[in-house]
């Protein structure tokens, strides 16, 4: 949750009300119960059931026919569309995108760190049958992907330290723990992109390198490829797309009119 402003305290419903639109809006659209909503949320039953139903009237919550469980509404959708439509650097960047999935033919993707996590904003998927799972609106432990580790590469240790959260879970054999994470940063720094070697999927690596038109940095882009069809040329020839696409998209960001 963002740093409060000096001075300022939440407003409890409101608080609660945004809680529980991301509690929903992390389930990849599972259904929870109103129980099982409460206890993650340790509030009262009661309260929490009167907010679900002013969430409900107003679409921003569903609820199955019994109304007994609840997940996002499409209010939440069109919110979500209207921040990705009106973001000027992920506009700037879309075309240079297409043209980087185009040139390496592989699935690539524009994030943005948000919190301990990526937030991927853009996709644009493989020609290939075999390729990997993607969708805009995704959320990931940044220490995972390959995006989130270019992002926090540009970040010295104790920043990092402070991003990353308490417990790291790891998704695969290969996920890397906190001192391996700092020190696969510092190849990070030295090489100028990240590798996901299958830490998020096994099968899969991404390379991803930082977007640095701000301070601090927040976005990235990467592309993703199943092991079995790449090759060090394959590599290559990615990794030089990437940075082309890189430089076109500090470039476009930099000289567009904020």
């Amino acid at each position: 949750m963002p740093e409060q402003q000096k001075g300022v305290r939440d407003v409890k419903s409101a608080a609660r009300t945004v809680e529980v639109l991301e509690v929903l809006g992390s389930l990849d659209g599972q259904p929870m119960s109103l129980r099982q909503l409460a206890e993650r949320m340790d509030v009262p039953r009661s309260s929490l059931y009167a907010l679900l139903q002013t969430l409900v009237n107003r679409g921003w919550v569903r609820t199955d026919p019994t109304g007994s469980l609840y997940t996002i509404g499409v209010r939440a959708l069109l919110v979500g569309t209207s921040y990705i439509d009106g973001d000027q650097r992920l506009a700037a960047a879309k075309p240079h995108l297409e043209d980087l999935g185009e040139k390496v033919g592989e699935t690539v993707h524009f994030a943005r760190l948000d919190g301990s996590d990526i937030v991927y904003l853009a996709t644009r998927e493989s020609r290939h049958y075999l390729r990997p799972f993607s969708r805009v609106g995704r959320r990931l432990p940044a220490y995972i992907t390959s995006l989130g580790k270019a992002i926090l590469a540009e970040r010295p240790d104790e920043e990092v330290e402070k991003l990353l959260p308490p417990e790291m879970p790891a998704l695969t054999e290969h996920t890397l723990d906190r001192p391996g994470l700092l020190a696969d940063l510092v190849g990070v720094r030295e090489r100028g992109y990240a590798i996901d070697n299958e830490e998020g999927t096994v099968g899969l690596r991404c390379f991803g390198m930082a977007l640095r038109y701000e301070t601090p940095v927040l976005d990235a882009i990467s592309c993703s490829v199943p092991i079995a069809r790449l090759t060090p040329a394959t590599e290559q020839s990615i990794l030089d797309a990437l940075a082309e696409a890189r430089t076109a998209i500090e470039r476009a960001v930099r000289s567009a009119a904020w």
